[in-house]
């Protein structure tokens, strides 16, 4: 008797296929620095002042990516128990402010006075010029805008002035978004940046580290303006910036002239030596987050996963030096004692080994670093021996 029903054999039922798995949609670099910020807090803007410090020091990835993903690094290193020992006071703030709104006042006149008398040769000063309204939603807003302004203002053929535009850099794959004190447009379509700071200017001549502080920060502007210029007819960035500074020990606005040139160079080939922020993201253990409310211990894990490049003059430019400083010194890190002289030591990478180096106990005597070492030690102990043996040296 056949097993099938009258009719024939059994349809035939198709095989059921298990659902393939969906893909996890992309992280996007956005999200990403969120979640590496801290879902509820709003990212840390990234100034030029903070952007010419990244320059300086581009093999620091730490600082690369924290200041990618917007980390307050101040709130970060008072949490992790080494808070950064400097800042402006509030007494200079409010000094800074209303010498800037003196130096602005109706309608920038004093201002387009120094700029033309230090730049403008034989022109005269313009009784009036354009001030642009740059108020938008959001800084990316604020940079359009800006760069719509720009492009209005050359076009019209003459005098401008932009008070705290909002210019726009990208650094390591991320957004930076910059705002100069003013930028001046010139009716033959130059942009001049205009950096006004509260300290003095004593017999025509000021401090020269604060100069080259300003420098270096005026030329980022001058990168980014340049980014706007080259996408707008007729323009062109000026490679001097005008610095503005209280005369002598008063009140009254003075300028000077400096050349951004060198400054502009470096900074661009430093940023473009910068690794992109995605990349060093992406080799962080999962879960890593610098969000302030975690415990002293999780966020410590998570910036020792970054790798940085400390060096003494991080003291001066970053608020997590303090932290990089002792765990460079509890390391034995040569890096602690300078640039300079951790060039001089070559594969010598932690002061116990080179004092080994130098004392015959370890190295390569064919190697000329460890060569000097030894040598170094042996006048040491002769000039010593000398004074013990009271025999004065000379």
């Amino acid at each position: 008797m056949s097993e099938y029903p009258a009719g024939g054999p059994p349809p035939q039922i198709p095989a059921t296929r298990a659902p393939s798995p969906q893909p996890k949609p992309a992280t996007t670099l956005r999200q990403r620095l969120a979640e590496l910020r801290g879902p509820a807090v709003a990212p840390h803007p990234l100034d030029a002042r903070a952007l010419a410090a990244l320059a300086a020091n581009p093999g620091c990835k730490r600082r690369a990516l924290l200041d990618g993903a917007g980390v307050d690094k101040a709130v970060l290193a008072t949490a992790l128990g080494s808070p950064a020992a400097f800042g402006q006071s509030q007494f200079a703030f409010v000094r800074g402010n209303a010498f800037e709104a003196k130096v602005k006042a109706d309608g920038g006149t004093e201002l387009l006075r120094l700029l033309v008398e230090r730049l403008g040769g034989d022109a005269e000063a313009p009784a009036t010029a354009a001030v642009p309204d740059l108020t938008a939603a959001g800084p990316e807003g604020r940079a359009a805008r800006t760069a719509l302004a720009l492009r209005e203002a050359t076009a019209a053929g003459g005098w401008a002035l932009l008070d705290h535009p909002m210019l726009a850099l990208e650094v390591a794959g991320s957004p930076a978004y910059l705002e100069p004190d003013a930028v001046v447009v010139h009716p033959d379509g130059t942009w001049t940046v205009v950096e006004i700071k509260s300290f003095p200017m004593i017999d025509s001549s000021a401090d020269a580290a604060k100069v080259g502080a300003a420098a270096r920060q005026s030329a980022v502007y001058v990168l980014a303006l340049e980014r706007i210029a080259a996408k707008t007819e007729g323009a062109e960035v000026a490679h001097r910036v005008l610095l503005v500074c209280p005369k002598d020990f008063s009140n009254l606005p003075t300028a000077s002239v400096v050349d951004v040139r060198k400054q502009r160079a470096v900074t661009s080939r430093q940023l473009t030596r910068l690794t992109r922020v995605e990349d060093i993201a992406a080799a962080l253990p999962e879960g890593t987050t610098f969000d302030p409310g975690c415990s002293p211990e999780e966020l410590g894990t998570a910036v020792e996963a970054v790798p940085a490049a400390y060096a003494p003059e991080c003291l001066a430019a970053c608020e997590l030096a303090f932290h990089c400083r002792s765990k460079a010194r509890a390391e034995g890190a040569v890096e602690s004692l300078g640039r300079s002289v951790r060039g001089e030591l070559g594969g010598l990478t932690t002061v116990a080994g080179v004092l080994a180096a130098a004392a015959g106990k370890e190295g390569d005597p064919a190697d000329p670093t460890v060569a000097a070492l030894r040598r170094a030690a042996a006048l040491r102990a002769e000039a010593l021996a000398g004074l013990e043996g009271g025999v004065p040296c000379r």
